[in-house]
């Protein structure tokens, strides 16, 4: 693809501040989702050279660990200046291997951006603390110490977000880092890796490793050395991720999957709780974590908030990313296009009402027309599993007591949406929603000041805001004695 910065295309894992193949020439297809043409091959090393990503990332830990804030801090700021200053090239980049409409993509490096010099500077703010001592003449205090190297496992579906969110605070607070980004998208990480090089990083604080997912996972997760892991992924994933990192007591964060009500109360401006719904179900043609997978409306609204999101969603323009005209673009692949079907189907079969959509989309492929399926109950899968296609569902409530426990009814926690002009229903509805982030009214709430994150089956921990240094910090205790005292 012609970029004004062509080295940002890379085919290549870097390691120890080295571009490198697979040893026994293992490489992967990498697939524009838009076509099912191949972009590239990209290597897939073998147990060895991951275990040497480590080794290199554990080295480098001794000393950049002992990095003065400052020289930390500007490499950062530097690494961000160079992602604003190539994002066009990142954009289409991530777009071509994604899918997502170019607008989004440039969305998705702005945002991606954000969280390094954000982190640079709060990591100012990793304070410890005196303690007034219980100990006759000793001195107390805690610190905020770097927890060593960390394994960065990232998604397809924000290929750049993803990495600068975790990166940029582990990298912040001391740490050295292995991504392993998904093998669908992986330019995108190169890229990145590219730009972190050029910004002067030194060799093996940053590292990108592909391999065999199972295989490369566990040998990340299981190396003892391997001190925080931090993964974005499914829960299934996520699961099995928690428990490799179980057998060395590592610090674990997960940000996994979502299943987000959106309640439409009936005191609601329709026409705004129907771009509302628009926003919140298709970016990323669907395949968003938060996405509202089940849009909750109150009866007497119910049937005119059906009329106007139907045209809404018959409106929505479909293509490939790069045209930059699209709302909405194809799949991530074939598995998803297959479970997208099974699950129209199923609604269909247990009389759920289509309104817009509900087939493949006339440019073939794994494009997937915007879908609207309305009168949607407990018994259908849309309902129940996380739904990663541009298919709204919709269904009907009478009371906020029906609501709240419609909305809770998932195993999932990560987000949730509420649409109502009424603070006396506003306030108490968002306290009894066991969901970690509620947006009111609007759907842009995450960024680098937040504590982005879920509940319950959506994960541990939080990326983002002051939280975001959890993972990879440890408090440390000392307790200085005056000499020759002893307790």
């Amino acid at each position: 693809m012609p970029l004004d910065h062509p080295l940002l295309f890379k085919s290549l894992c870097y390691v120890d501040g080295h571009w490198v193949h697979s040893d026994d020439g293992a490489s992967v297809a990498v697939q524009n989702p838009a076509n099912q043409k191949v972009i590239g091959h990209v290597p897939m090393l073998g147990q060895a050279q991951i275990v040497a990503a480590v080794d290199a990332a554990q080295r480098a830990f001794t000393t950049w660990r002992d990095e003065s804030l400052e020289t930390r801090a500007g490499l950062l700021r530097r690494w961000a200046e160079l992602i604003l200053l190539h994002q066009e090239d990142l954009a289409r980049i991530l777009s071509e291997e994604q899918g997502k409409p170019l607008a989004e993509a440039r969305g998705e490096i702005r945002y991606a951006a954000s969280f390094i010099p954000w982190f640079a500077e709060e990591a100012r703010r990793l304070y410890g603390q005196t303690i007034p001592s219980h100990i006759p003449g000793a001195q107390l205090a805690t610190f905020k110490t770097p927890v060593g190297v960390c394994a960065l496992l990232t998604p397809w579906n924000f290929p750049s977000a993803m990495i600068t969110r975790k990166a940029a605070a582990a990298l912040a607070a001391g740490c050295s880092v292995v991504i392993k980004p998904a093998h669908e998208t992986p330019y995108s990480a190169f890229a990145l890796a590219q730009l972190a090089e050029e910004a002067g990083f030194p060799a093996g604080v940053f590292n990108v490793v592909l391999g065999e997912p199972q295989m490369a996972m566990e040998t990340l997760v299981g190396d003892a050395r391997v001190r925080a892991v931090s993964f974005t992924g499914s829960t299934r994933v996520g699961k099995l991720v928690l428990q490799a990192a179980a057998r060395d007591v590592k610090k674990v964060a997960l940000e996994l999957g979502g299943n987000a009500p959106l309640i439409v109360c009936e005191d609601a401006n329709l026409d705004h709780a129907v771009q509302l719904a628009l926003d919140a179900k298709f970016q990323t043609s669907g395949q968003d974590c938060c996405a509202a997978n089940r849009i909750l409306v109150q009866r007497p609204v119910y049937e005119a908030f059906l009329q106007r999101f139907a045209k809404a969603v018959r409106g929505l323009s479909v293509g490939p990313g790069l045209e930059d005209r699209h709302a909405i673009g194809p799949l991530m692949h074939q598995a998803a296009f297959d479970v997208t079907a099974a699950r129209v189907n199923d609604a269909m079969a247990k009389g759920a009402r289509l309104l817009a959509g509900g087939e493949p989309h006339a440019l073939g492929g794994w494009f997937w027309q915007p879908t609207l399926l309305a009168d949607v109950t407990p018994q259908m899968r849309i309902y129940q599993e996380e739904n990663f296609a541009p298919i709204a569902g919709v269904l009907p409530f009478d009371t906020l007591d029906e609501a709240v426990a419609m909305a809770n009814d998932t195993e999932y926690g990560l987000a949730a949406y509420i649409c109502s002009n009424r603070l006396d229903i506003v306030h108490p509805l968002t306290r009894r929603l066991a969901h970690a982030m509620v947006a009111v009214n609007g759907t842009k709430f995450t960024g680098h000041p937040i504590p982005f994150g879920g509940m319950k089956a959506s994960g541990l921990g939080r990326e983002g805001g002051s939280e975001g240094f959890d993972p990879f910090v440890e408090t440390q205790y000392v307790c200085l004695h005056a000499q020759g005292q002893r307790y």
